[in-house]
């Protein structure tokens, strides 16, 4: 991954599973997001290839890649919602520009979407009038609305509470459940990397490439790598300086 002649990453090659909770982390700066935007295909690899189901993203045609991205559903760190419509609005667009539903039928699952995120009754309201993880909620009712394969996060827990934080990582598990999805996120919110990653990759911003990946409870434990274990060990040493 580069931007022009500065290189933000490279030689990473990782698999993420079918079924994974995946986490991409690493300190501020490493480029976490620019490889998730990398895997949506918002930015071209310098080198390398990107593979869904063992077909290349990256050397697709336009069309091949669009067929690819309608079993996605994305999220981003402010929710994204469009602010000049409701919620209900928010979470039929896909459903509009994607499948011939009825409006009758868009209606049912918007309801049903909403209400598997905890917002039956809101439909109405529109994302300045409810807080900020009614819109993260909100959001992801939206990403969920074509019953994606692969549900990607960026920063999903960004500006929340710790509670609030607790439900959402709640909320992602059981709709990976119910839905079957995979889920890909970028976050550093330890609390989230081990309650609910099975999988992750640590980038490196000094080194410039992956240095683990793997269950990020292993990685915390067995790492060989200092840095890794001092990432994942950071609370505890928090905590442990504070009662001295």
């Amino acid at each position: 991954m580069a931007y022009g002649p500065r290189l933000i990453q490279r030689d990473l090659s990782f698999d993420v599973n079918r079924g994974d909770i995946f986490v991409i982390m690493g300190g501020s700066g490493c480029g976490k997001s620019t490889l998730l935007k990398h895997m949506l295909g918002l930015i071209q690899p310098a080198a390398g290839d990107i593979l869904y189901n063992g077909k290349s993203f990256t050397r697709a045609d336009p069309a091949s890649r669009d067929a690819m991205r309608r079993g996605w559903g994305i999220t981003y760190q402010s929710g994204g919602l469009f602010s000049s419509m409701t919620v209900g609005e928010n979470v039929t667009l896909p459903m509009q520009l994607y499948t011939r539903y009825s409006e009758a039928e868009i209606r049912d699952v918007v309801n049903y979407k909403l209400a598997l995120v905890g917002l039956a009754g809101y439909q109405s309201y529109y994302p300045s009038e409810i807080s900020g993880g009614m819109r993260k909620r909100a959001a992801l009712a939206r990403a969920i609305a074509l019953d994606p394969d692969i549900l990607f996060f960026d920063e999903p827990s960004a500006g929340l509470d710790p509670i609030s934080s607790s439900l959402l990582d709640e909320l992602i598990v059981q709709l990976k459940e119910s839905i079957g999805a995979t889920v890909v996120m970028v976050t550093h919110e330890l609390p989230s990397i081990f309650s609910i990653a099975n999988n992750s990759v640590y980038l490196d911003a000094n080194s410039k490439t992956m240095i683990a990946y793997g269950n990020p409870r292993e990685l915390r434990d067995h790492s060989d790598q200092p840095v890794v274990r001092q990432f994942l060990a950071r609370e505890a040493s928090a905590a442990a300086e504070n009662a001295q």
